[in-house]
């Protein structure tokens, strides 16, 4: 079963920009998106394992940064090659000023 972790605080994420976020040997992304709303998705871009926090946001979607593969982090689904994977997702709760991710 999965755990809920303690990720970061609301006000560690500007609106429309992301954070990385490492727990154990796994790297994710956190993403707040234009309506605050919270996401998290997989830290590195399934293409060439590329960070994904260094990425351009707009709305709920972030660009990768070396080849501009573009994710919807509300789903995970690619939406422009080069890649074709999708990133796995993480439900995301907010409590006392805290963004919470399940993994």
């Amino acid at each position: 079963m999965a755990d809920w972790v303690d990720a970061c605080a609301i006000e560690d994420i500007e609106a429309e920009d992301v954070i990385r976020f490492d727990h154990g040997a796994r790297t994710f992304i956190i993403l707040r998106d234009h309506d605050d709303n919270y996401y998290c998705t997989d830290g590195l871009c399934p293409h060439e394992e590329v960070h994904l926090a260094g990425g351009l946001v707009v709305e709920t979607t972030i660009e990768c940064p070396k080849h501009a593969s573009v994710f919807d982090a509300s789903t995970g689904e690619v939406e422009t090659p080069p890649a074709c994977e999708n990133l796995n997702t993480y439900a995301t709760r907010i409590a006392d000023g805290r963004v919470f991710v399940q993994v």
